[in-house]
């Protein structure tokens, strides 16, 4: 575990997980790939929460269909206003991400292209992003070169 925490530059804070939505509708810039994953993981399970709280409060219907049991939630009103607030700086942080590695924002686009633009995307979130300065600004604190 320790190996771990220096490898990633210690333990979390709520500032990582919220770092996205202080530069909430920023899409110029860079962010390093601590930024963007924390960004995912806090909206996961905050989406989680939500929507269990969602179903003990509002219910949801069960449906019989041929094929078995299926459940469909009527109505997500914390799931809904969680997820449109989280849209924007979604977006801006998928943006400054691809910054970081040196690409256009309008790579975010692949998004609307199944499967083939998913494993793109995935891939480019996952690469390290330039350690020094690119065509979108310098790199964040956490990627840059040691003096």
């Amino acid at each position: 575990m320790a190996a771990l925490r220096a490898r990633f530059g210690g333990e979390a804070t709520v500032n990582d997980f919220l770092a996205a939505y202080k530069r909430y509708a920023q899409f110029e810039g860079r962010s390093d790939r601590k930024e963007f994953w924390y960004f995912v993981l806090f909206y996961v399970i905050v989406s989680a929460i939500l929507s269990v709280i969602d179903s003990m409060l509002f219910g949801h219907t069960t449906t019989v269909t041929d094929s078995g049991f299926s459940m469909t939630s009527n109505f997500t009103p914390l799931s809904g206003i969680f997820g449109l607030a989280s849209l924007i700086p979604g977006i801006a942080v998928s943006v400054r991400r691809l910054h970081d590695i040196n690409k256009s924002g309008w790579f975010y686009l692949f998004w609307f292209i199944p499967l083939i633009g998913w494993i793109f995307l995935l891939i480019w979130y996952c690469k390290k992003g330039d350690p020094v300065a690119n065509t979108h600004g310098e790199p964040p604190v956490g990627s840059q070169l040691p003096a």
